[in-house]
């Protein structure tokens, strides 16, 4: 990376006790800012800490000597510096007299956005969030360089405060050949959006600080019109957006829907559910959590209605070391849509194969059934799934005849689910890596996945069912234990004798190490005391949350427990069989 930053032209503006401190300071090329406040000592901030430069307070004279050495405060209260990116932001008293500065150093960064450069070169519309000083304007700069010299595009920016391309009427070299357009007043940044696209026929537009209403609005106009967008707002997340009235057009907006019956019960969710409103503005988000490590969210759309429906989106992770290797991995969140982070894999998925298996025909096809030696625990779901890849490359959709999977079905199997929650389903698909894909149409499902006390009181499912050839298997209850029972039987796989470390994933909720221990404690208490020896165990005291997750591991094992004791000593005992 090569970083232009031109520190000596802020210095100058400084008082010269202070400019000296800085020229000779060891940690000057990290310089993020200076703080000069009113009656308070001058403070130098770095990346993790700060100091003090001098035990005198800072005066009047002094602030009022920096504010003639830099150009005009706008109507955000900041001013900048001929040629350079630095800003200097001011604190006014209510008569509105400037009684404190901060100065800001601003640096070109050039191949900062080697980890997303792939999908600026998509054409998609990008949208940055990030906390304030993670590097979002440096990385904005850099993007619309790229799009400028790299790939010659029409780049527009929209440089509000003129942050982006620099102070004064001369754009800073680090836009390349981007054409920059400069806003009056901030309240007036939506009106120069559009002027932008009528008056200069820009391929892309950059914008900065996307933060009212009338500007989600723009931003929306623009990319209608067939414009790429690249821009920042407010928020770390795209949960912050999702929340945020103002800026949720962003990311298509929300609105409360009512479902019908029959569609609430296939979902297992309340009749009222929120959903996505329109198409997002943005098409990829980028969560800038770090200088170094980026969240990218490829779809915009599948992440919001992700987590509406209480799913725990499944992003990559991009870093990058001080070598310039650039690592892309992807989270693999399983602990009920709640965030917490169990592990991540490379992000090398094998691709999805159109199965042709039962439905081909319509019917239930018998076919020879491979010898298979049965194992328990996690070799048994690695064997499957091997198997299965190996069996997807070696197929060929067009041929007449068909090679059955290991169990003798063709594989990934298809399930419609009906009554049982599709996100504990993924859950346990994502968690065991069983070779299962979920299915909103019966007519493409290999076998219907259902609540027993949904399918007395549904007739008309049963007929379709029975019309099409699907198979239905019954599960009494919408719990972790029953699903992972019912997917192993519709695998044909047997239950392990002993759970292993990702079945006990499947019972956290937020993968805390109290929760950890508390399964763990089961568990051994069940293997090791309640089968072998037929004795009734007693287990710590714990929170009802946790308690829970007990209750659910014991069902796991098809054996009773019951809770019992007065909070907070409440606690857990398991009974033999």
């Amino acid at each position: 990376m090569t970083i232009t930053d031109d520190l000596q032209k802020l210095l100058d503006i400084l008082p010269q006790d202070l400019r000296q401190v800085l020229e000779s300071h060891p940690k000057r090329d990290i310089l993020v800012e200076v703080v000069l406040d009113l009656g308070r000592r001058p403070e130098a901030r770095f990346p993790n800490q700060a100091e003090y430069l001098s035990e005198v307070p800072v005066t009047q004279e002094q602030i009022d000597d920096c504010i003639q050495r830099v150009g005009t405060f706008g109507g955000d209260n900041r001013a900048g510096i001929e040629q350079t990116l630095h800003r200097i932001s001011a604190i006014r008293n209510r008569t509105g007299k400037i009684i404190g500065l901060t100065c800001r150093v601003g640096r070109a960064v050039f191949g900062t956005i080697g980890m997303i450069r792939d999908l600026v070169e998509t054409g998609k519309s990008i949208l940055m969030l990030g906390r304030p000083g993670v590097g979002k304007t440096t990385a904005l700069r850099e993007i619309a360089r790229v799009l400028a010299d790299d790939l010659h595009k029409r780049v527009v920016i929209i440089d509000t405060s003129n942050e982006i391309a620099g102070d004064g009427d001369v754009a800073h070299p680090a836009i390349g050949r981007a054409r920059r357009m400069q806003v009056a007043h901030p309240d007036q940044q939506h009106q120069v959006m559009i002027e932008a696209v009528e008056n200069h026929m820009p391929e892309v537009i950059v914008i900065d600080e996307i933060g009212t209403e009338l500007e989600a609005l723009a931003a929306r106009t623009i990319a209608e019109r067939g414009v790429q967008l690249v821009g920042t707002a407010h928020g770390n997340q795209i949960e912050n957006l999702i929340k945020n009235p103002t800026l949720a057009d962003l990311v298509g907006g929300i609105q409360a829907v009512t479902l019908g019956d029959d569609e609430a019960r296939r979902r297992g969710s309340q009749k009222t559910v929120l959903e996505r409103k329109a198409p997002p503005t943005f098409e990829i988000a980028v969560e800038m959590l770090e200088r170094q490590r980026w969240v990218v969210h490829e779809s915009v759309a599948d992440t919001v209605d992700n987590l509406l429906r209480g799913r725990q989106a499944t992003p990559q992770t991009r870093t990058v070391d001080d070598h310039g290797k650039i690592a892309v991995t992807r989270q693999l969140a399983v602990v009920n849509g709640r965030g917490g982070q169990l592990g991540t894999v490379e992000d090398s998925f094998p691709p999805a194969r159109p199965s042709n298996g039962w439905r081909s025909s319509g019917q239930m096809v018998a076919l020879p059934q491979l010898p298979v030696e049965r194992v328990t625990g996690r070799s048994e779901f690695d064997r499957l799934l091997d198997e299965s890849f190996n069996y997807s490359e070696s197929i060929d959709l067009d041929a007449a005849t068909r090679v059955p999977g290991p169990n003798g079905e063709d594989l990934p199997l298809h399930v419609y689910p009906y009554g049982v929650s599709r996100h504990q389903l993924e859950q346990v698909i994502s968690v065991l890596t069983l070779p299962v894909v979920l299915t909103k149409d019966i007519d493409s499902a290999d076998a219907i996945l259902a609540l027993r006390s949904h399918v007395k009181n549904h007739a008309k499912l049963r007929q379709m069912a029975k019309a099409r050839h699907v198979p239905i298997h019954m599960i009494k209850s919408s719990t972790i234990p029953q699903i992972t029972r019912g997917l192993r039987r519709l695998l044909n796989i047997d239950d392990p004798e002993m759970a292993d470390d990702r079945e006990l994933q499947l019972f956290l909720h937020n993968g805390s190490d109290d929760e950890m221990d508390a399964l763990e404690e089961a568990r051994l208490a069940v293997e090791q005391i309640v089968i072998p020896k037929g004795q009734p165990v007693e287990l710590l005291p714990r929170s009802p949350q946790v308690r829970k997750m007990q209750h659910e591991l014991v069902e796991h094992y098809r054996l009773k427990s019951h809770s019992f004791g007065e909070e907070p000593n409440r606690r857990l005992r398991i009974y033999p069989a």
